[in-house]
């Protein structure tokens, strides 16, 4: 063989390599960035040639998305979301180029496309059918997440509702106020679509985000609970008749300043933890903090899964109680105050934790997948950590049975039903009201529901306290879940 045929093969073979490798690359490599750019015109047409599965609740019986099918071979299947506003957030929607809410993390189910379909998929495709997806099932409870939403939505402020299944971590309602609607968001039209999603984004009250568990607030007295639990624990010798210094102020070391009980009440002096958590004293749990330590703080409050990763599957923030900053800082943050930053999904889960008798369950908002009736997945409840012992968690429950019963949460009471719960009330910025929060779970005796109640601060309106605002919300809800 002479030299320039030589050269001419090696050149072939070399972009013959080359060829192999790109499209290696692109196929491997790439493929997923390909298919979901936007300029990807196949890929907008083929998101609407899917017969995407449904998602309901309540075991099947209530449809929350679903698709109908419009006869246009362009886009021939269309989404629908019948309950609107107050599962948005949960649900989330399917438009031309994204999706959110379970939509989007079961989206490979939804669609279709999930490993566990392959059967299906190879059954459609044999027939000519469309493809179609698996319907995903939701553990919400229906009648108590429209009441949930009804009742936040008619305060006329920003805020959350989360109530959990203690005993299995199940979550039955979890509404955002304000929401919006996404049907618009739905259409099969890039040009609808964006101005719908910007109308939206430019709104200053930020409807899109989901205040159970994407944003933190300061949860108030609510964590007067967690500082009880840290205290009861420390020394197995206390329980709810342990006396604890009340002073009406308290000096906080390092400063020239005093932390004072709410609105200035006295609480004695002295109390029992009883009567400190009834009438939500300052003082007592500030000392509490201080004298425990910040490393037992923090660790009651990572046993209560604060500071944890979770995916409900939808991503939680995570929750934190800020760092070391010393003495005076953790009186404040003892009692929900200073860098202490909840999510009311993570308030939520510290009530069904002392409900369950101080084991915290995973939060999860899957019940099943179901295809062609057969269930693919069926989501089984998984301890997430032991945040006290059961003696524990009993005196907490005692002290917060007096709460509702004698105290600031009597507005949750419900009749023939034990309910224990704490109210909080969170300063925000100085001459602005403060965060309204209740966290409770009932029937004592056998805990069925958990939930928390957050009230973002509004400009006008009653006095936002937990008791008065949030309390009444709670009551709602699990009167609702209850059946009552």
């Amino acid at each position: 063989m002479n030299g320039p045929l030589k050269r001419v093969s090696v050149a072939c073979l070399i972009m013959f390599g080359l060829l192999m490798a790109n499209v290696t690359y692109l196929g491997s490599v790439k493929a997923e960035d390909l298919r979901t750019d936007s300029r990807n015109s196949r890929a907008f047409f083929a998101r609407y040639a899917v017969d995407r599965g449904w998602i309901t609740a309540d075991n099947g019986k209530t449809t929350l998305a679903k698709t109908i099918d419009s006869g246009d071979h362009t886009f021939r299947f269309e989404r629908e979301y019948p309950l609107g506003k107050a599962f948005a957030h949960v649900v989330g929607y399917f438009a031309p180029e994204s999706s959110t809410g379970i939509e989007g993390t079961e989206g490979r189910y939804l669609d279709g496309s999930h490993p566990d379909l392959v059967v299906r998929r190879a059954v459609d495709l044999i027939s000519g059918k469309p493809a179609k997806g698996a319907s995903v099932d939701l553990t919400l409870d229906v009648k108590a997440q429209q009441i949930a939403y009804k009742d936040l939505a008619s305060t006329g402020k920003r805020g959350a509702v989360v109530a959990i299944n203690p005993k299995t971590g199940a979550i039955l309602t979890m509404t955002s106020v304000p929401s919006y609607d996404p049907n618009p968001l739905a259409v099969a039209s890039k040009k609808t679509v964006n101005a719908a999603y910007n109308k939206l984004e430019k709104d200053g009250d930020k409807p899109l985000l989901n205040r159970a568990i994407d944003l933190t607030f300061a949860p108030g007295s609510t964590f007067k609970t967690v500082t009880s639990a840290a205290f009861l624990s420390d020394d197995t010798s206390r329980d709810e008749n342990t006396e604890v210094d009340a002073p009406d102020s308290l000096p906080l070391p390092g400063t020239t300043i005093s932390l004072p009980n709410y609105h200035g009440e006295s609480c004695g002096g002295r109390a029992t933890m009883v009567e400190a958590l009834t009438i939500s004293c300052n003082t007592p749990f500030a000392k509490m903090g201080m004298d425990l330590g910040y490393d037992k703080m923090k660790e009651q409050a990572t046993k209560f899964g604060v500071g944890v990763p979770l995916s409900i599957p939808l991503q939680v923030a995570q929750s934190n109680i800020g760092p070391d900053k010393g003495k005076a800082a953790l009186a404040k943050t003892s009692i929900g105050q200073q860098d202490n930053q909840m999510t009311p999904l993570q308030m939520a889960m510290v009530a069904a934790g002392i409900a369950n008798q101080g084991t915290v369950m995973k939060p999860y908002l899957v019940n099943k997948i179901v295809s062609q009736g057969s269930e693919i997945d069926v989501t089984r409840p998984e301890d997430l950590s032991e945040a006290v012992t059961p003696e524990v968690a009993g005196e907490l429950t005692k002290m917060m049975i007096n709460v509702v019963q004698h105290g600031t949460g009597t507005a949750a009471q419900l009749p023939g039903i034990t309910v224990a719960g704490k109210t909080g009330t969170a300063e925000t910025l100085p001459g602005k009201p403060s965060h309204a929060w209740f966290i409770a779970f009932a029937p004592v005796e056998d805990p069925k529901v958990a939930v928390a109640v957050f009230v973002e601060a509004g400009s006008s309106g009653a006095d936002a306290t937990g008791g008065l605002v949030a309390a009444p919300i709670a009551h709602d809800v699990m009167q609702a879940v209850l059946g009552q």
